[in-house]
């Protein structure tokens, strides 16, 4: 003991332990553990780092005793990270990585800024799809000075698809709201709202704005570039200067147009350059008889009729401009990303569907007596388009670079049109459901749909499409875009009578035949394996008893 005390009080590198022991002794392990890493450090850094409960005279302690030891066992930049809290990830305040120390230098969630605020929570726009990349706040259902709790709902986000509800992850008090209703392209991350846990906090974030972006870094720098270096004039060898030759200048007689007395009075009162008239007299002389040619020849010519200014002047167009919405957007930039990059091919075929409204009047008798929802042809098209693709599995597939995915669900999109925009939910494990089980579950999505209020889960993971135009709109056909990364598309046009042959030579028959369209990816599907999916599914459909076996 005696030895180790005689170290404490002579040595000069541990002369302030006592003082530091004090305070934290993270801090010692900080400075002095040979786990850590060594580097230069300046007394900056070390009065930049504020451990919890320090006051600024201690600080100044901590800093006067790192600058008086020149031997610095320290932390780098690199191995000190501040985790601030955004979208309701907790923080975890100051980490010293190396397996030193895990201290939670901040007793509450948020940050310690350099304008002394006091702790508070970043709120980001959350990712609440995977295509989504930005977001429009639809509206705040808390308004600032609001207590919040956990589950509760903040705010209204419009995604790329649907409008989803954002729900808070921790207790506090909402103290000032970055983007307000009707913000539009918020980024992925972007703080929207700040929250305290304090409600004595709430006043000291009234004029709190976040942090500018690093946007302007490079120009910073670029304007900071130390201009070129001046490049010195270079001497040249003087050279005799060149006899100045004095230029051809014209005689006055060479623009002097000579015409007769009587000709430039012709000229004069018709408004006829002479400079244009090329003289038949005596040395080129203008005469009377070439002003009186000149006139005829102008006279025969036919000018249209200049119309006048105001007939000139087309009624300016009567437009509104509608601004797109965010699932405009994202229905537009897919579509387009669709057809560039994916080889579209196209078939085509009619089936009879006789028997398929035959079985649906049966099937919707016995749906009305016992309560049910009415089953559509379309609920019958997603049937056998989820049958064929079970029959015919290369077509429940997908592209990527490395490989084709196929899928062992088959979840049928469904096309819906609403007054915001096309909407596709989804109808999952479609071939193992009943026919009544889909119809209800397509009317109950077309509704929410058409509310606006499609929750994620209720259009992602889709593997197949159906659009269907024939039955609302009488479109007889039409081939519709891949919805990716899909491989595989049905466009259902309407059902019309046609007269077909009999069995007799003279002989004839009505039947009614509904035409669809396969679109496919010619990467994923070959001609011969769209062709065997579509007559898959002309038997379910010509033979609709085989769809409930």
């Amino acid at each position: 003991m005696a030895y180790a005390s005689h170290i404490i009080n002579h040595s000069k590198r541990l002369r302030n332990v006592p003082k530091l022991l004090r305070y934290d002794h993270a801090v010692l392990v900080r400075w002095f553990s040979n786990g850590a890493q060594s580097s230069v450090c300046k007394r900056e850094d070390v009065a930049k780092i504020r451990p919890l409960g320090y006051a600024p005279a201690e600080r100044e302690t901590v800093s006067k005793f790192v600058g008086s030891h020149p031997v610095s066992y320290c932390l780098s930049k690199k191995t000190l990270s501040r985790t601030v809290m955004r979208s309701g990830i907790p923080m975890g305040g100051v980490v010293y990585s190396r397996g030193l120390l895990c201290s939670q230098a901040l007793s509450r969630r948020g940050f310690a800024s350099d304008a002394g605020l006091p702790p508070c929570q970043e709120i980001g726009m959350p990712s609440l799809s995977p295509t989504m990349t930005e977001g429009n706040i639809a509206g705040w259902l808390k308004k600032e000075g609001d207590k919040v709790s956990p589950g509760e709902v903040l705010c209204e986000v419009e995604t790329d698809k649907a409008t989803v509800e954002m729900e808070c992850m921790e207790e506090g008090y909402l103290a000032k709201i970055i983007k307000g209703d009707g913000s539009k392209e918020i980024k992925v991350g972007e703080i929207i709202a700040i929250t305290v846990e304090e409600e004595g906090d709430i006043a000291k974030f009234k004029d709190y704005s976040p942090p500018a972006s690093d946007s302007g870094a490079p120009a910073a720098k670029d304007s900071a570039a130390p201009p070129p270096p001046k490049q010195e004039p270079v001497e040249q060898p003087a050279s005799s200067p060149e006899p100045k030759t004095p230029k051809p200048t014209s005689s006055p007689s060479e623009d002097r147009i000579f015409a007769s007395p009587l000709a430039r009075k012709l000229a004069e009162e018709h408004k006829v350059p002479l400079s244009s008239i090329k003289g038949t007299g005596p040395d080129g002389h203008i005469v009377k008889a070439d002003i009186e040619d000149y006139l005829a020849s102008r006279g025969k010519e036919v000018s249209a009729p200049t119309p006048k200014t105001k007939d000139a002047k087309l009624a300016a167009l009567d437009y509104v401009d509608i601004p797109h919405s965010q699932i405009r957007k994202v229905t537009a930039s897919r579509l387009l990303f669709s057809k560039q990059t994916i080889p579209h091919y196209y078939l085509t075929v009619d089936t009879c569907v006789d028997k398929l409204m035959d079985l649906r009047s049966q099937l919707n008798s016995l749906q009305e007596a016992s309560g049910g929802k009415r089953i559509s042809v379309n609920d019958l098209v997603i049937k056998a388009a989820a049958l064929a693709l079970r029959k015919v599995p290369q077509c429940n597939s997908s592209w990527t670079d490395d490989y084709i995915r196929q899928y062992n669900n088959v979840n049928i999109n469904v096309a819906v049109q609403t007054d915001n925009g096309l909407y596709v939910p989804v109808i999952r494990d479609a071939d193992k459901k009943g026919l009544s089980s889909i119809a209800e579950e397509v009317k109950n999505l077309a509704q929410k749909a058409k509310e606006n209020s499609l929750k994620p889960e209720d259009y992602e993971g889709g593997t197949f499409t159906v659009s269907n135009l024939g039955g609302p709109f009488g479109i007889k056909q039409f081939c519709a875009i891949i919805n990716p990364p899909q491989s595989g598309i049905l466009a259902v046009g309407s059902a019309e009578k046609r007269v077909i042959p009999g069995s007799g030579p003279d002989q004839f028959k009505f039947a009614s035949f509904m035409s669809v369209t396969l679109s496919c990816d010619h990467r994923v599907i070959d001609g011969a394996i769209g062709a065997e999916w579509l007559k898959a599914f002309k038997g379910y459909i010509e033979n609709p008893e085989s769809m409930l076996l």
